[in-house]
């Protein structure tokens, strides 16, 4: 009973706790609640806060960019003003233009009656003095015994031969204005261009003279029967002069490249002492190769000197050979090298290509020292070793044109031909001829005894001058400066010569009595 009693009383009091603690989870709930909500009213304050900001600061965005606009739209409204207060004032003054042209108009028509009426009296007055100058004419061929037509023809030809003649003074006068403007910056340009290169005067011959100490190494090069000087000859291709000349042995050969082998191995022989045919083919050999050697590094040093790269082997051993060749006496290196220093300088005044220039005038003689294909003109054969040899195409023509052979189609070929005439025609730079010079100036005296009038004529100044004496009663005053004009002109078309070639025309009258 009492178990049953506790076990109630548990029950009970369990009941009791259950409720008192129900009570309490409601009022906590009920808390919890409240602060849910005063919290979400908070959130919804700030919320609705920050939507007003957003809102006021669009609203405030959006009135900037309205006000931006409502400018732009005023300034576009005032330039159509402006635009349109610029186009009434142009209107006003085209109107104003327009009432000034309708004026002047109006007053080219009243000046055109004028003129028409001014030509229609001049035309009644050209009537009268046409037929007043047919009455005069009539009474002048009364007079005169000629028509119209002969005194016509006579005056014609008198005015074509005064017209002739002024003709030919205007001609002359032209074109020696023409000479001194167009030569005088050219003569400037080659004058500092030949004042800018020191070079020598360099006069080879075709042959060299060794000398030695004493007669006695004559016989020991001439050997026994001849056989050592046979020798010599036979290797090297020099012919051997030994004569009485003390001192001296004599050695002759066109080309000055067998010369200086035969020179040199002359030289090593006699101090050596050992002259026999083994001996002398042995250093004939060796002669030959270091003179080889030579040649090359005279190509090298060539080039470099003159600033040249890139040059084929085969043309720098080209280039050392013509230390060793000459063209009237001429030095040819020494001619090549002047021809590319100016072409260069004169390239540099006139704004061309330096490099291909220089290379042109160190190249374009190259053909004498090629021993092939001796028919053909040296300037066709340096042409195409330079474009075998890979040169461009502005250095080949250049080559090939410096005498004319082929067509120029740069500007640098003209300036090799001037240049490598320049170099030439200096004084010093060659030996003339006699029989060339001696028909040159025949051919210039006869070239003005082939004149009608002509009665003697002298070439003087080594030719640069020619005076033509004429007969005064064939040939005028007139006719005189004709005569001149023609034989220049005939010689510059005809004739090759260096430099120029003054024509003086003489006429002379003289009156002679005697008083006895």
């Amino acid at each position: 009973m009492e178990i049953i009693i506790g076990i109630v009383g548990l029950i009970i009091g369990a009941g009791i706790a259950f409720v008192i603690l129900s009570k309490k989870n409601s009022s906590k709930a009920n808390s919890v609640l409240a602060d849910a909500r005063k919290e979400a009213e908070q959130i919804k304050k700030e919320k609705l806060l920050q939507a007003k900001e957003k809102f006021i600061e669009l609203k405030s965005e959006h009135e900037k960019v309205i006000n931006k606009k409502n400018n732009e739209i005023n300034d576009i409204h005032q330039k159509a003003k402006q635009k349109e207060s610029t186009l009434n004032q142009k209107e006003n003054t085209l109107n104003q233009k327009l009432s000034e042209v309708n004026k002047k108009d109006a007053e080219f028509k009243n000046l055109r009656s004028d003129i028409d009426l001014q030509k229609s009296v001049l035309a009644k007055k050209q009537l009268e003095l046409d037929k007043s100058h047919k009455i005069q004419v009539e009474q002048l061929e009364q007079i005169s015994n000629l028509s119209a037509e002969d005194a016509k023809s006579q005056l014609i030809d008198t005015l074509k031969n005064e017209a002739k003649t002024e003709a030919l003074e205007i001609v002359q006068n032209t074109i020696e204005d023409a000479k001194l403007t167009a030569k005088q910056e050219a003569k400037k340009i080659v004058i500092q261009t030949i004042q800018r290169i020191a070079t020598e005067e360099a006069i080879e011959n075709a042959v060299s003279v060794f000398n030695i100490d004493n007669d006695a190494v004559k016989g020991r090069i001439i050997g026994r029967e001849g056989r050592n000087i046979r020798a010599i000859e036979a290797a090297t291709g020099v012919d051997i002069v030994v004569d009485d000349t003390p001192g001296a042995i004599v050695l002759s050969c066109f080309d000055s490249v067998r010369r200086e082998v035969a020179r040199l191995s002359l030289h090593k022989l006699v101090t050596d002492g050992r002259i026999h045919p083994a001996r002398i083919e042995e250093v004939v050999k060796k002669t030959r190769n270091e003179i080889d050697d030579e040649i090359i590094q005279i190509g090298k040093k060539t080039t470099i000197d003159l600033g040249i790269h890139g040059l084929h082997p085969e043309l720098i051993k080209m280039v050392g050979r013509m230390r060793y060749r000459s063209s009237y006496g001429q030095n040819l290196l020494q001619h090549s090298r002047e021809t590319a220093n100016m072409c260069a300088t004169m390239a540099a005044e006139l704004g061309l290509n330096t490099k291909y220039a220089k290379r042109a005038g160190l190249l374009h003689d190259i053909g004498k020292v090629s021993p092939d294909d001796a028919e053909t003109p040296h300037a066709i054969i340096g042409m195409k070793l330079a474009e075998k040899y890979g040169e461009k195409p502005e250095v080949c023509n250049a080559i090939g044109a410096h005498h004319d052979e082929v067509e120029m189609t740069n500007l640098i070929s003209p300036l090799v031909q001037v240049c490598d005439g320049v170099s030439g025609a200096r004084p010093g730079a060659r030996r003339a001829m006699a029989d060339q010079y001696i028909k040159r100036i025949k051919e210039l005296e006869e070239t003005a005894i082939s004149y009608p009038g002509v009665l003697k004529s002298y070439a003087i100044q080594a030719g640069r001058e020619l005076r033509v004496v004429v007969e005064s009663e064939k040939v005028t005053d007139d006719e005189a400066t004709k005569l001149a004009f023609q034989i220049s002109d005939k010689i510059q078309n005809e004739m090759t010569y260096p430099g120029q070639v003054k024509v003086t025309v003489i006429r002379e009258t003289r009156a002679i009595s005697y008083a006895k």
